[in-house]
């Protein structure tokens, strides 16, 4: 279970503290979905989710204003009775001097933003879901190319590095070289990034470490990607049975998600860049619905079905 300090949260989403004195980095957020009081404010507090965070806006702030003055504070004190990382003010309200008092009785920081109760929630879920994703660490290169994420993988020596940088040099981008940290978002995502220490780096055998961004531009690196699809190189086996028309599709595995692997044989003259590139045009032209594998057997199969017919009429 991973977990992010509030610190962090409040430095991101970029919030304003209205009880400065409550330490922040002792609280923990364990969990990516957010809270919008609602029932709670009407006294329900059955299956409440209180390790969330928990977000105030536009109509539970009427709610509490049109509230009996005498009812306000036994509510607060109900509500930071739980173990909660924080309470967040949206659309840039503040709470009653009641609630703050109470808030920093328990130790429950508070906290303002201008953002609206929609953004504000779809920011968050969105930045704590990367956070607090499950994670593995692979040996491999990640590069955007034409918008896919490839994932280039292969026995170390192998020409990752060189392949990638090959394909940097013709305008795709890199992610990561050596060291790929792979994050499932959701069923259908894997997300990967660098480690902060070897970003935008390669490293090429006989030449040493290369700084991508430096010496080819912003424009050549990335911080993440979705990892798409898998490139395996590995060294050309005679006895081996390579795929030549891709009707059938092999997957590897991460962290519960599959995706889709073409394994690549490499050999002198075999132009890596030029066959990671082709590899990718045709995964996106098979999202778009079109496979050229099929097409050709379709054209097969027709062409064989109407010679048939024809050697049937004579």
């Amino acid at each position: 279970m991973y977990k992010v300090k509030l610190t962090e949260f409040v430095n991101k989403m970029n919030l304003k503290s209205l009880l400065p004195d409550i330490d922040t980095d002792s609280i923990m957020i364990e969990q990516s979905a957010v809270n919008r009081l609602a029932l709670q404010l009407a006294g329900f507090f059955e299956h409440f989710d209180s390790e969330r965070i928990q977000v105030i806006g536009n109509v539970e702030a009427a709610y509490m204003k049109q509230l009996a003055p005498e009812s306000i504070p036994p509510l607060c004190e109900k509500i930071f009775s739980f173990n909660i990382p924080c309470l967040v003010f949206c659309r840039g309200l503040e709470p009653s001097q009641e609630m703050l008092d109470t808030a920093e009785k328990n130790g429950v920081p508070i906290f303002t933003t201008e953002m609206t109760t929609s953004d504000f929630i779809a920011n968050s879920v969105r930045w704590l879901s990367e956070e607090l994703a499950p994670r593995i660490s692979i040996h491999g290169v990640l590069v955007d190319v034409y918008g896919e994420g490839v994932l280039i993988m292969g026995e170390s020596g192998i020409g990752k590095s060189e392949a990638a940088l090959e394909l940097i040099h013709r305008g795709h981008r890199l992610v990561s070289d050596d060291v790929v940290e792979i994050r499932k978002i959701s069923d259908d995502t894997l997300l990967g990034t660098s480690p902060d220490i070897t970003r935008h780096f390669i490293e090429l055998r006989g030449i040493g470490i290369v700084d991508v961004k430096t010496l080819f531009g912003v424009e050549s690196v990335m911080y993440n990607q979705t990892i798409d699809m898998v490139i395996r190189l590995e060294d050309w086996n005679r006895e081996a049975n390579y795929d030549r028309l891709g009707l059938d599709e092999e997957y590897i595995e991460f962290l519960g998600n599959k995706v889709v692997c073409y394994s690549i044989p490499i050999r002198p003259g075999r132009n890596l860049a030029v066959i990671v590139e082709s590899a990718a045009i045709n995964y996106r032209a098979k999202k778009m619905g079109y496979n050229a594998a099929q097409e050709l057997y379709n054209r097969v199969t027709g062409s064989l079905s109407t010679n048939k017919e024809e050697q049937k009429e004579q």
